[in-house]
């Protein structure tokens, strides 16, 4: 029965270049469990901070350790060249999950090779990638866009976090630094949003049988985060997790989503079934929803909800204006209310239940808002804890 087996799943995490290894430094300083850590890089200065459980320092022919100089060429050649060691760090793994900051040169190039590598041995494969901020030049913007082309053709499931859409949560006064952390969270939150599923005790527990069911061969994949506290703190998390400003794209039309709802010992199974059912209305009719709740008392009050909605039809999700997709979610004309599952019926009614909105977003014009009692000035849950 596997089942009982759930926690014996090798998860291993391999981050591939700068970006990817930093990733991995940031979800071993936070206590990422249950999955081995493995940084790749040519830079072999930069592998020396990492405290993952193994080390590659690869292309040491082509770079003499020095790193790729932002050419994905020579990232990929790097990897290419030292394909039995990659192998022999992965070997046993059941999933494996590649993240990397595309745009630059050992992640851009050496991330496909890795995941060709992890799908020759059985593993199920998922990227989780990140594409650079605007200010990082057109460049490695047109090097992230062919980087995950490459990618995509040789992972299960891909994740891609567009940077950008990270300066919509964030304050003004945000710096670099914290910028680039923020991004490293998001990348935590995609990968632990699904390890956790298999490896943390939860009121429902899964298996890997059931995110494999999900992520094998799914295509491009999209992730939304939300975190509530207070009353109606899981349905507002959900919500905000479909209307998050991380998806480039609507959820609508997604055959294969993963929720994860993390909360304390006191998280209610109703308060799990009134969140899920809310995600249930946001995507395919017949979609196969797997879902999981974890509890981790660190969290307090707070209730986290991470999304990850796959299998589109084409294996694209359909693009979609941002402001668009927000509205879809959240209705000004509404009296913000939310639709929430009564009794055992299929049959949504009206709960009264107040909604978050991203309409309340600095940059957006004051007619545009929504007027929402449960948002005020003083009423963070818009944004979550975790990444401000």
């Amino acid at each position: 029965m596997t089942t009982n087996h759930n926690y014996l799943a090798v998860i291993k995490v391999v981050g591939v270049g700068g970006g990817g290894v930093n990733a991995v430094n940031r979800m071993i300083e936070l206590g990422l469990r249950g999955v081995e850590f493995i940084a790749i890089n040519t830079d072999a200065q930069a592998l020396l901070l990492s405290d993952a459980d193994v080390k590659l320092d690869v292309g040491r022919e082509i770079t003499r350790g020095l790193g790729a100089g932002a050419d994905p060429e020579v990232g990929r050649r790097a990897a290419e060249d030292h394909a039995e060691e990659i192998e022999e760090a992965l070997a046993g793994a059941d999933m494996v999950f590649v993240t990397a900051g595309e745009g630059g040169g050992t992640g851009t190039g050496g991330a496909p090779v890795v995941a060709r590598i992890a799908k020759s041995i059985g593993a199920l494969t998922i990227g989780v990638v990140t594409k650079p901020f605007g200010f990082e030049g057109k460049r490695r913007q047109s090097q992230a866009e062919n980087g995950v082309a490459s990618l995509k053709d040789e992972v299960d499931t891909l994740i891609v976090v567009p940077n950008d859409r990270l300066l919509e949560i964030s304050d003004r006064g945000i710096s670099m630094v914290e910028a680039f952390a923020t991004a490293d969270q998001v990348l935590l939150a995609g990968v632990q949003g699904i390890t956790d599923l298999i490896t943390t005790p939860g009121l429902i527990n899964l298996d890997f049988a059931d995110v494999k069911s999900v992520m094998q061969g799914a295509g491009s994949a999209l992730m939304g985060i939300g975190s509530s506290r207070g009353a109606d703190r899981a349905i507002k998390a959900a919500e905000l997790a479909v209307a998050s400003p991380l998806l480039e794209a609507s959820i609508d039309g997604a055959h294969g989503v993963l929720l994860s709802i993390q909360g304390g010992s006191n998280l209610g199974i109703f308060e799990i079934n009134d969140a899920a059912r809310l995600v249930q209305e946001a995507v395919h009719p017949e979609a196969n929803i797997i879902f999981g709740a974890v509890i981790d008392d660190t969290l307090g009050d707070e209730v986290r909800v991470t999304v990850i909605a796959a299998g589109f039809d084409g294996g694209e999700p359909s693009q979609q204006q941002h402001q668009e997709r927000r509205s879809s979610y959240v209705d000004p004309d509404a009296g913000a209310t939310v639709p929430v599952a009564t009794g055992s019926s299929n049959r949504i009614e009206d709960s009264g239940h107040s909604t978050p909105s991203w309409a309340s977003q600095e940059h957006e014009p004051p007619a545009q808002r929504a007027a929402d009692p449960a948002f005020d000035d003083d009423d963070e849950l818009d944004v979550p804890d975790f990444l401000k």
